[in-house]
């Protein structure tokens, strides 16, 4: 163990370790939500006594890895009282020469992702866009806007399960960024 200690210590001093490997550029933004701040009722799902539009946020991101081969979207609630959170949005396989999504391309109701993206199912038991609806007086939700550069496409069933997608996703990210906005009923 000391032994080991030592060499990694040396190392670590003499430089052999590039930073730069662990860097992670990325950016996300939106004209549609903001970081820290709430979103509006177009954002809110519609269904299960929700009333909003239902529509996806505008979302573009920067900075990814040169050897991006693809990216996925996620858009999760760590705040449901499910015991696992809920899976709002999930997106794989979006060309890695796109790097912004509109308004309402999320929507269930027709297909408007880029060519070769895949919707995945989301906890509403749809493939596509299911907006906030946190449960009434249950306070404050997070929503967490995420982007993936992925090493790789992936392939995965249309009926993958949330918990299949995301973790074929976070097993083949080389880079993401975050934008965390909030709900409440």
């Amino acid at each position: 163990m000391h032994y080991l200690l030592k060499k990694l210590t040396a190392i670590v001093f003499t430089g052999t370790i590039s930073v730069s490997a662990f860097a992670n550029n990325m950016s996300l933004i939106s004209s549609d939500i903001k970081h820290d701040q709430f979103m509006s009722k177009a954002h809110e799902f519609s269904g299960f006594g929700c009333t909003g539009d239902d529509q996806s946020p505008q979302l573009s991101w920067s900075g990814a890895p040169d050897k991006t081969k693809a990216f996925a979207i996620f858009a999760y609630d760590p705040d449901a009282p499910t015991g696992s959170g809920w899976w709002h949005w999930q997106v794989i396989n979006i060309p890695a020469n796109v790097n912004s999504l509109p308004t309402g391309v999320g929507s269930t109701l027709k297909n408007s992702i880029p060519a070769g993206s895949k919707h995945m199912r989301n906890d509403y038991g749809k493939h596509g866009f299911g907006g906030a609806c946190p449960p009434v007086g249950h306070g404050k939700h997070r929503y967490q806007f995420t982007v993936h550069a992925l090493s790789k496409k992936l392939q995965l069933p249309q009926d993958a399960s949330a918990a299949l997608t995301g973790y074929m996703v976070n097993a083949h990210s080389i880079a993401s960024a975050t934008l965390e906005a909030y709900y409440e009923r």
